[in-house]
C-alpha cells in the first residue's frame, strides 16, 4: 500500500520544508528531500536553535498524558547527523512529552539540512504557534531578520503576515524593559504596548504604564492618556489666559499623585476650576481615598 503523505501544520514551516516526499528507513534518502519513519528517542539530540527556552511543566504532563492515550499524532522534524543520531528541528514539546509518557520511539520527518536552514525552521515553527506572547514573537522575528539574514519581505512570506504586522512587533523590541516585561507576562496587551511606543520620555511612559497596570486602563483610555501626555509636551503659543506656573506645576503634581487626568482652568482675575476625570466607581473610590490621606 503507499504511503500516505501527511500534513504539516504551519503556513510558514511548510514553506520552508517544501514538498517532502515520503519514504520508509529502510530507502534511500539520497534522492529525497525528507524521509518518515519511527526512530528510538535515545538517539535524538535537542535543538540548540530552539528559540523557545521555557516549557509550561503542566502542559508538557498533560501533553504526555495525552501522548500515552492517543500516541504521537504529528511528527517531529529532525535531520540526522554524520555520527547516525538526529538532532531536533521542530517539535521539541512533543518530544519532551513523548520523553515523560515513557515511549521508546516516535514518527518523525527526517530532513536534510544545514544549520542556517535549521534555526529558521525552528524559528518559523515556534512563530507558527499559538500561545506565544507577543514579545517573543517579537524577538523571533528579529532572530530571522539578523541571524537568518531575511528582509522583512523575505520574512512576510515566511510566516505569511503582512509586512506591517512583522514592523509593528519589532517595533516592540524599542520599548523599555520594564514595559517588555509587562507585555510578556500579560498585564499589558500589544494594542497597550503600541500607543506606548508613542511616549519616548522615559519617566512619562513609565507613569503611563503604571497607570494601565494599577487602573486596568482600557487600550482606548490608554490611547487617550497618551494622546493628552503627548498634547501637553507640545510647546504652546503664550495666551493671555495661560495659567500661570504655580497653577502648571499644581496640575502636573495632581496628575502624578492622583494617577488621573486633571484639569486647572483660570480666568484673567483669578477664578478658575479643577476638574478630576475618573473612569468608573472604582477609580472613583480611588482618587478619594488618595484625596482624604
Amino acid at each position: 500500500m503507499a504511503s500516505k503523505k501527511p500534513n504539516i501544520p504551519g503556513r510558514g514551516l511548510d514553506a520552508i520544508l517544501g514538498n517532502i516526499d515520503v519514504d520508509t528507513l529502510n530507502g534511500s534518502e539520497s534522492d529525497v528531500t525528507a524521509s518518515i519513519g519511527m526512530i528510538p528517542i535515545s538517539e535524538i539530540q535537542a535543538n540548540p536553535f530552539q528559540p523557545r527556552k521555557e516549557f509550561d511543566e503542566t502542559a508538557l504532563q498533560e501533553l504526555a498524558q495525552s501522548i500515552r492515550e492517543q500516541g504521537v499524532i504529528t511528527p517531529i522534524t529532525v535531520r540526522r547527523m554524520p555520527d547516525g543520531k538526529y538532532q531536533l528541528i521542530a517539535g521539541e514539546r512533543r518530544f519532551r512529552a513523548s520523553q515523560l509518557a515513557g515511549l521508546t520511539e516516535m514518527p518523525a520527518y527526517i530532513r536534510i539540512a544545514t544549520d542556517g536552514q535549521m534555526m529558521e525552521m525552528a524559528l518559523v515553527e515556534n512563530i507558527q504557534r499559538e500561545n506565544l506572547n507577543a514579545m517573543e514573537v517579537a524577538l523571533s522575528y528579529n532572530a530571522l531578520v539578523e541571524e537568518c539574514r531575511l528582509t522583512h519581505e523575505q520574512l512576510s512570506q515566511r510566516v505569511g503576515k503582512d509586512r506591517s504586522t512583522i514592523t509593528n512587533y519589532l517595533r516592540l523590541l524599542t520599548l523599555p524593559s520594564e514595559t517588555q516585561l509587562a507585555l510578556s507576562s500579560g498585564q499589558i496587551s500589544m494594542a497597550h504596548a503600541r500607543a506606548l511606543i508613542n511616549i519616548e520620555n522615559p519617566e512619562q511612559h513609565l507613569a503611563i504604564l503604571h497607570s494601565i497596570v494599577n487602573r486596568h486602563l482600557s487600550v482606548h483610555q490608554t490611547e487617550q492618556l497618551v494622546k493628552a501626555t503627548k498634547n501637553e509636551a507640545k510647546p504652546k503659543v503664550a495666551q493671555k489666559n495661560d495659567l500661570p506656573n504655580t497653577h502648571s506645576v499644581a496640575q502636573s503634581q495632581m496628575r502624578q499623585m492622583l494617577e488621573s487626568e486633571v484639569e486647572i482652568k483660570r480666568s484673567r482675575r483669578g477664578k478658575g476650576t479643577m476638574t478630576i476625570h475618573f473612569n468608573n466607581d472604582e477609580d472613583f473610590d480611588r482618587i478619594m481615598k488618595l484625596l482624604h490621606r
